[in-house]
């Protein structure tokens, strides 16, 4: 009697134990049930606020076409960004880590006409495009730097266009992985382009490369650095001279940030003013505190604007930009030394080519800007266009009038590709045959 009593007793405990567990199992299953809904929700709604934000405040011209793949386009951007900042927040990485992590898992098209190496020249990632083909002489060389404003765009992202510039041109093209934010900030990045051009430049036979015929390219930051190695490299006795220069959607000045196109073209995407304004500050490491002493110019000292005026006047874009200008208040406004200090990167070389003196303009050489309607930097463009032909220099523009900044990007992305980033692939390609 007392073996049976103890035995049933054991068995009711091993129920009982039993009967616990699974009810913390239950319990725990639940309560992850929950949390998984709860982040649905989350999700859910952080998505739609996003959406609907950006449906309220951003401006999609007519004029663009494709109005909603465009918004689609922008849309998605968004939520890129938005859970990158939400990442950010709870400490697990930066948003530009997120947003590059996404940016890299874009597929590359291996193309057998076109033989790709992968080099690193000391520090720098570089990519190396040649043609497959023999060639009977030295064929034309193309540095190119690609856009992102220091936070996207890389070698992975840019793969596809360098491919298509290389093959359709019969050229050899070198692509620079230059350093990025969040990591790193001017002038790593100039610093990189240039050390890494340089070595390529004195490199030319080695890789196939007639050195009379170099050409640097880039769009949106990378034409930026196009414009101020061109000026850099002037004057060079151990370098081969640059036989021309493209520019695509690029900026050339960030002191006067209220010509017509940042006030027209604010909202627009895919740059609009206040992510234009988070990138330039994250580049030159300013506090994002200062962007209206930025935008109203209280940073520049009156002798520095009373010497610049002159070439930042919007009096200098062609009648039909400039009578977009609405602006609203006396720019710049009245000086703020605390912001100049804080600020004062801005008027370094390498941020300003458009500032150089007429000398240094009169020594470079020819150019192809590209320009976008309905690009927030367009009237960069249109300054820098001005003070080429006021100094000589052989010049061809081309105007996208439904073009938008970042629009290149695009060219080989099927049902999301536009027609303006063709225009400019097929223009960029038809120059440079012609050099």
């Amino acid at each position: 009697m007392r073996v049976a009593f103890v035995s049933g007793t054991g068995t009711n405990s091993e129920a009982q134990l039993l009967k616990r567990q699974k009810d913390r199992r239950d319990a725990m299953i639940a309560s992850l049930v929950v949390l998984i809904t709860v982040v649905c929700i989350m999700v859910l709604g952080f998505s739609l606020w996003t959406l609907l934000e950006s449906f309220l405040t951003i401006d999609v011209p007519p004029a663009i076409g494709h109005t909603v793949k465009f918004r689609i386009m922008h849309c998605l951007a968004q939520l890129i960004k938005t859970w990158g900042n939400i990442l950010e927040k709870l400490g697990i990485c930066s948003m530009f880590h997120f947003i590059q992590f996404v940016e890299s898992l874009l597929p590359i098209k291996k193309d057998p006409k076109v033989m790709v190496t992968k080099l690193q020249f000391g520090t720098i990632p570089v990519r190396l495009f040649q043609p497959k083909t023999a060639s009977p002489s030295l064929r034309r060389g193309i540095i190119f730097y690609h856009g992102g404003g220091s936070v996207m765009g890389s070698l992975d992202s840019y793969h596809n266009l360098c491919n298509v510039l290389a093959r359709e041109t019969d050229s050899v093209l070198m692509a620079v992985g230059y350093r990025k934010c969040p990591d790193y900030h001017y002038p790593i990045i100039f610093c990189d382009c240039l050390n890494a051009s340089i070595h390529f430049l004195k490199s030319l036979k080695f890789y196939g490369v007639d050195p009379s015929r170099v050409v640097l390219c880039g769009d949106s930051i990378g034409g930026t650095i196009v414009a101020s190695m061109t000026q850099t490299l002037i004057g060079r006795p151990d370098l081969p001279h640059i036989r021309a220069q493209i520019l695509i959607y690029s900026f050339f000045q960030v002191i006067n940030l209220q010509l017509p196109s940042f006030q027209q073209n604010k909202n627009i995407p895919l740059l609009t003013r206040n992510l234009m304004l988070m990138i330039m500050c994250k580049y030159l490491a300013i506090d994002l505190s200062w962007k209206d002493a930025l935008l109203t110019g209280a940073c520049i000292p009156v002798d520095v604007w009373e010497k610049y005026r002159k070439w930042l006047s919007s009096d200098n874009l062609p009648e039909r930009f400039r009578k977009k200008d609405n602006q609203q208040f006396k720019f710049p406004a009245p000086f703020n030394e605390a912001a100049y200090l804080e600020t004062k990167c801005i008027f370094d070389r390498e941020h300003k080519p458009l500032l150089a003196d007429d000398d240094i303009f009169a020594q470079l050489p020819e150019a192809f800007i590209v320009t976008c309607e309905w690009d927030i930097l367009r009237d960069d463009g249109l300054l820098y266009k001005k003070r080429l032909e006021d100094q000589g220099v052989p010049m061809t523009w081309l105007h996208v009038e439904d073009g938008f900044h970042g629009c290149i990007n695009f060219f080989d992305k099927k049902i999301f590709s536009f027609p303006c980033s063709l225009e400019i692939v097929n223009a960029v390609i038809s120059y440079i045959k012609k050099v």
